[in-house]
């Protein structure tokens, strides 16, 4: 039997790199490689299918939707290798890229369009699957001209944690040897240690500081509450994110936690609970716990300071897409049937051209869609609409973009409340108001939130193509097929689900930002307001933030995420920290760095596909979960495992021998 050659990322893969030198990827940049075939294609496309109905239903229940990118790498390298098939490689990294657009068309269709039933309205099943269609083409499309900014001139300066937790499960598959072994037993642990939580509820997925009485007590009156979740995934996560930026990330988390939110407790019943703007009775505020003053209160805080820190980067990034609109310039002006010599298949996007028409008419198909499809009442709304959609989507794409290459999740949410405010504002000011306003605001912010987590997530398989050395213009080809199938079949799990379970009844599946989104717009086509005063604490902040050199959206990412999710990270970062700095060696440190994203991109991966099987079940009616056991010791017992899983992190890591020169 042939022995497997090892294959690994160059050494300056993950660097910045000095003048003059050059990445090579692992696949020749000067040789074809079989990588769209009916095999790799249909086996996405099934992926795609597959993956957006649990994607949806998991995260229409707990408001999380799992990113499928790295379960479906397992399965491809899986099937190839099974298969024994040549140049598995090369048509792995187009089958995760066709069924990777499940997880984000799901976000931005959950996100809004159950808002629809939340709220009793009335849309049909076409105009839902149109809004998440139109929305994941203009992402793409919106996406390429800024490829080259984010996966080649700003090399080795974004962690990028999802495309190198990815990478590394695709590189290790095909190449065998201690690194497949290494990310195998690493995804075996992380996946048995967080089904075990989530399915069995043998401990809590998150522990908190009010399971002691004095905590509880602090919560309840002071309002000051910590919280972490004890996920593998999440631990893995901080790791590649880093100390630097996990630190950022915490930081404006417990700014959120620790200051504002008790502070709003402590302005109970005075009229400054009036002046922030939302339906909440100043009296009310007092009984409310730490995490509903988050979601009624500060999470605004956070909206805001993401969405200056968005237009502060929007800002900033004007070279970058000054440089797309001359390179679009210069490809019109170039004559027909004229190459570029010197360009290199791994260089090589869609013709700009292409990418020009291709928004036109997808932006014609949305004018028609609003003006005719029974979106909106009058041509000049539906231009409007249409304004809003093509300034919004194209606006924020770097935000989304740039908030997958730092953490590797995309504040889709936050920009989509935001889109929704303004649609209705503008749209409430052009004379459409009551349910049809709701109706063509909801359908508008799906679009656009399909439009960005489609555009953040796609940067993420361009990344990977660049690591590995794919061909950018056949993964952005084949990414609309997948953006196709996969909104027709959101729209339908969304349909079914609403049958079964009712969403604007006590369902089983809460839909939490479908329902953010509902109690946004609804008060503001009846005639209320917005909570202004909060949206600007946070962009003030946000402005702050950049004037002392503070990666403000970091920040802001941290204020609008759960704290429970970005203390997990700070663990993570620290441990990526301890062990790449322990020795005066720094070749040992490297590899100990390097070991250790082995470890975290297993306990991504096995937690991811771990997350897939625990939907599975919860969709089957399997219920394994042990709620009175969870109830009683859940959070106490958890502490155990997780600091296991922190010292077999650091001690697994720390085991790396030196490579050789």
């Amino acid at each position: 039997m042939e022995e497997k050659k090892k294959i690994a990322l160059p050494e300056n893969a993950q660097r910045e790199l000095q003048p003059g030198e050059e990445y090579k990827p692992i696949l020749d940049s000067g040789k074809k490689y079989a990588e769209a075939t009916p095999y790799s294609v249909l086996v996405g496309l099934l992926m795609v299918i597959l993956f957006s109905a649990a994607a949806a239903y998991l995260g229409l229940k707990v408001g999380q939707v799992f990113e499928a990118a790295i379960p479906i790498a397992i399965i491809a390298v899986g099937l190839t290798g099974a298969l024994g098939l040549k140049q598995g490689l090369s048509q792995n990294v187009i089958i995760q890229s066709i069924g990777g657009c499940s997880g984000a068309v799901v976000a931005g269709a959950i996100f809004t369009l159950p808002a629809i039933y939340i709220l009793d309205l009335d849309a049909s099943f076409l105009q839902m699957a149109l809004s998440s269609l139109l929305g994941g083409v203009l992402g793409i499309l919106f996406l390429i001209p800024f490829r080259k900014y984010f996966v080649k001139e700003m090399h080795g300066k974004y962690p990028f944690p999802e495309a190198t937790a990815t990478t590394q499960v695709l590189i290790s598959g095909e190449g065998g040897g201690s690194s497949a072994k290494t990310l195998i037993g690493a995804g075996l642990i992380g996946g048995l240690y967080d089904f075990v939580s989530t399915t069995f509820g043998t401990w809590a997925e998150t522990i908190s500081t009010t399971v002691m009485g004095w905590g509880a007590h602090v919560a309840d009156k002071a309002k000051v509450v910590l919280k972490m979740n004890t996920s593998a995934a999440v631990l893995g996560l901080g790791y590649i994110v880093g100390l630097k930026y996990s630190f950022i990330i915490c930081c404006g988390s417990l700014l959120v936690w620790l200051v504002f939110i008790p502070l709003i407790g402590l302005l109970s019943g005075t009229p400054v609970i009036d002046w922030l703007g939302t339906d909440i009775a100043r009296d009310a505020v007092a009984v409310m716990s730490p995490d509903d003053i988050f979601k009624e209160f500060a999470r605004h805080i956070g909206i805001g300071a993401i969405a200056m820190a968005g237009i502060i980067g929007i800002i900033k990034s004007f070279g970058v897409i000054k440089s797309a609109a001359g390179l679009a310039v210069k490809e019109f002006k170039r004559k027909p049937g004229t190459l570029d010599e010197n360009a290199l298949r791994t260089e090589e996007d869609l013709s700009m051209k292409i990418i020009v028409f291709g928004v036109i008419i997808t932006l014609l198909a949305i004018f028609a869609f609003f003006a005719f499809g029974g979106v909106v009442t009058s041509i000049w709304q539906a231009l409007l609409g249409l304004v809003m959609v093509t300034v919004i989507s194209f606006l924020f794409t770097t935000v989304a973009a740039n908030a997958i290459a730092i953490v590797g999740s995309n504040p889709v949410s936050g920009m989509t409340l935001m889109t929704l405010i303004i649609a209705a504002l503008v749209l409430v000011a052009a004379g459409l108001k009551g349910n049809v306003g709701m109706v063509a605001a909801l359908l508008i912010g799906g679009v656009v939130c399909t439009a960005l987590s489609v555009a953040g997530s796609f940067i993420t398989d361009l990344k990977i193509g660049y690591w590995i050395g794919s061909s950018p213009k056949v993964q952005e080809g084949w990414k609309f097929l997948g953006v196709a199938v996969s909104a027709v079949t959101v729209c339908g799990v969304i349909l079914v689900l609403n049958e079964a379970y009712n969403f604007s009844g006590n369902s089983p599946l809460s839909a939490p930002q479908a329902h953010a989104m509902a109690a946004v717009i609804q008060p503001l086509f009846l005639g209320s307001g917005a909570p202004w005063l909060l949206y600007g604490i946070g962009a003030i902040i946000a402005i702050l933030l950049t004037l002392f050199k503070v990666p403000a959206l970091a920040f802001a990412l941290g204020m609008f995420i759960p704290i429970d999710l970005n203390l997990p990270l700070l663990v993570g970062g620290a441990i990526s920290w301890f062990v790449s700095t322990r020795s005066n060696d720094a070749a040992l440190n490297n590899a100990r760095q390097e070991k250790g994203t082995l470890i975290a991109s297993g306990f991504i991966a096995g937690g991811a596909l771990m997350g897939v099987v625990s939907a599975i079940l919860k969709f089957a009616g399997v219920n394994l979960f042990l709620t009175e056991w969870a109830g009683q010791y859940g959070e106490a017992v958890a502490i155990v495992p997780f600091v296991g899983l922190i010292a077999y992190m650091v001690w697994a890591s720390m085991k790396s021998a030196r490579k050789p020169s």
